[in-house]
């Protein structure tokens, strides 16, 4: 284990880049609460989405990497800020009518149109906390209703009434001139309504921790600061809540980079060390567009896993966290093949390399062995010329390609032949394009089909794919991808594919054949 933490001190792998980013801040002597804490935020005015689990995941990651460098405790905070006013009815939701009548109220005085639970705060908690156990992740959860009522903000808030002129300070530097005019840190809950209030202060009195306001009918309130008759705004909040806790770590997307020093001023003035913060680039669809929960563009975390395993949405969330990435249907094929080629590469690499490796942070250390002995996207093309409605009809292919494999003992490969019928019916199908061969190609392929009726090297996809490779040079194709781009066009109505060797392996060499000869007697262009 010396061996590994050595090679983690100096990885530079991001989470450990900013694990030890982190354990700086207490170099000099152990944190006093007696653990390191890291936090995510969740605003439950909607569903979990991609967005969630990609945040969760990689603070995990990074968890874990302070734990292979550092023997200090450490705690995962998931808090939802479900004290918020619900200032729209969201859109995806029954007995929106209901709803209307009740803006304005914290997401957990509101009604849950679901019917299942307490509020509509408490049915999306639970959907979040639903959505991080499925995951497996490890979490303590944090209700902000709970945290203002129950007294543990209280002390904050407290010293946040007797430090308002310099929160508000910051805060109405960041203000356009109209809005500071109104604008307080605090945001009463109105004694009768029970609504979140954006009024202006008359009054804040330190001494006894009150604040005095005129409501919209401009009734005059007095009400305590603590014991959650009062929320901070969320920018405040944010800072607040780092303060209240001691939070050492929390990551958020590019769009609050900007208030990255309004939530540290606020900690600091509050009494505690701003943490340790990562901003990581946000998602683009596959027009380069940033996705965007309400106009539906790019992909959920559900439509991923109608076509791939978690371990490869995971794999796709460690690459590159600060550059921006396209999240479209296309990348799935990709992400699954080189997670696998991560897999097996591991177990011959040494702690350095195994640090740098992505797996070894989806499965923090305990990695698995792959057991695809055929690529994603070679299934994919199988599906293709196979016909193959579910994932029985690959098998018979598999089984004569690798005779020792079975879905007993291939679990992955099993479930990633399931995946491939479903990709290629829903996303490959519909857009594949078939083309005659022009004469040279059709000579090629010609001499192909008669190399592959003589063949008699087995299902040996190397040695094919270097018969293959000849019969291009032979035929003067330059560069020789336009020999394998015509084949992959004209045999399986795509642009690209695998490699050609290997799929004629997989897929039987009499199978082949007959395949280009259907294509040469232009059966199958279009």
């Amino acid at each position: 284990m010396s061996e590994m933490r050595d090679a983690a001190m100096m990885s530079k792998a991001w989470p450990f880049e900013e694990a030890r980013r982190i354990l700086k801040r207490y170099e000099k002597a152990p944190p006093a609460k007696g653990y390191v804490l890291f936090e995510t935020g969740y605003g439950p005015s909607g569903l979990p989405h991609i967005g969630t689990f990609g945040e969760v995941l990689r603070t995990t990651m990074i968890r874990h990497a302070f734990q292979a460098i550092s023997d200090i405790p450490t705690r995962l905070i998931c808090f939802s800020d479900d004290m918020d006013g619900m200032r729209k009815v969201p859109g995806n939701v029954p007995n929106r009518e209901m709803l209307a009548e009740h803006l304005q109220l914290p997401l957990t005085s509101v009604p849950d149109p679901f019917g299942t639970h307490d509020s509509f705060g408490d049915h999306n908690n639970a959907m979040l906390r639903r959505f991080l156990d499925t995951f497996g992740f490890e979490y303590e959860f944090y209700s902000a209703t709970e945290f203002y009522k129950s007294g543990q903000f209280d002390e904050v808030l407290l010293r946040a009434a007797e430090r308002y002129d310099a929160l508000m300070e910051v805060m109405l530097k960041s203000l356009r001139e109209e809005r500071r005019q109104t604008y307080s840190i605090f945001l009463p809950l109105h004694p009768e309504t029970g609504r979140v209030l954006y009024v202006p202060l008359k009054a804040v009195d330190a001494k006894v921790g009150t604040i005095t306001f005129d409501d919209e009918d401009g009734r005059e309130w007095t009400l305590p600061v603590t014991g959650g008759q009062v929320k901070l705004q969320w920018k405040p909040d944010f800072g607040a809540r780092w303060a209240a806790l001691g939070v050492d770590f929390e990551m958020y997307g590019k769009d609050h980079s900007t208030n990255t020093p309004i939530y540290d001023a606020i900690c600091e003035i509050l009494g505690q060390q701003a943490p340790v913060h990562f901003t990581y680039e946000l998602f683009l669809d596959d027009k380069g567009q940033k996705i965007s929960k309400s106009s539906g563009n790019g992909i959920s975390i559900d439509e991923w896993l109608t076509y791939a395993s978690t371990e490869s949405l995971s794999y796709f969330m460690y690459l590159k966290p600060k550059t921006a990435k396209r999240l479209h249907f296309d990348v799935i094929p990709k992400a699954v093949d080189e997670y696998h080629q991560q897999l097996r590469a591991y177990a011959g690499q040494d702690w350095t390399q195994r640090l740098a490796n992505p797996v070894h942070h989806i499965h923090n250390g305990d990695v698995p062995q792959s057991h695809m002995v055929v690529p994603f996207s070679m299934l994919l093309n199988l599906a293709s010329v196979a016909s193959a409605e579910d994932k029985a009809g690959l098998w018979g292919f598999i089984k004569r390609y690798a005779p020792n494999a079975s879905p007993e003992t291939h679990p992955d490969l099993d479930a990633a032949a399931g995946f491939a019928v479903r990709y290629f019916n829903d996303f490959v199908a519909p857009t594949r394009n078939f083309r005659a061969p022009d004469e040279k190609e059709r000579a090629a392929m010609v001499d192909l089909a008669a190399r592959l009726r003589a063949w008699d090297g087995g299902l040996d996809g190397e040695a094919l794919q270097t018969m293959v490779f000849a019969v291009g040079t032979e035929h003067g194709f330059e560069p020789l991808r336009d020999w394998f781009k015509a084949l992959y066009e004209v045999l399986l109505g795509a642009s690209q594919g695998p490699r050609f060797g290997g799929f004629i392996a997989l897929y039987g060499v009499d199978e082949t054949v007959a395949l280009i000869e259907a294509a040469l007697a232009d059966t199958r262009a279009s």
